[in-house]
């Protein structure tokens, strides 16, 4: 089941989607890009996290695989935190994509959907 969030940009009136996808995320990486947000507003946007074990016993904690309104696939994933995560806890977490451009394009497409907290 694919969750949708539809969002209406009201500067440039341009519509973003964002959904989650059963796209294989193998060969995505990271970029050095992250969106600093909670894992409320995660869930919150897009449900539950395909991977989600909650301990601290793992590099991650949770991880959503999406798409861009392009359809391409990035990861979203909290890192080495080695701690249980609060769902109201603001985090950087980081976008993993298979180019630069494409975790670019995840923030800013998350970023206009009202996800960054800062």
């Amino acid at each position: 089941m694919k969750n949708k969030v539809a969002l209406l940009n009201q500067s440039s009136y341009i519509k973003v989607m964002i959904q989650k996808t059963e796209q294989s995320s193998t060969g995505t990486s990271f970029h050095s890009v992250t969106i600093k947000t909670t894992l409320g507003r995660l869930r919150a946007a897009f449900g539950d996290p395909q991977w989600e074990n909650n301990d601290g016993q793992d590099k991650t904690n949770i991880d959503y695989c999406l798409e861009t309104s392009d359809g391409d696939v990035f990861t979203v994933y909290d890192w080495k935190n080695y701690r249980p995560i609060g769902e109201d806890e603001v985090l950087d977490f980081h976008i993993g994509a298979y180019t630069n451009h494409i975790a670019f394009q995840a923030k800013q497409e998350m970023h206009k959907m009202g996800l960054f907290v800062g």
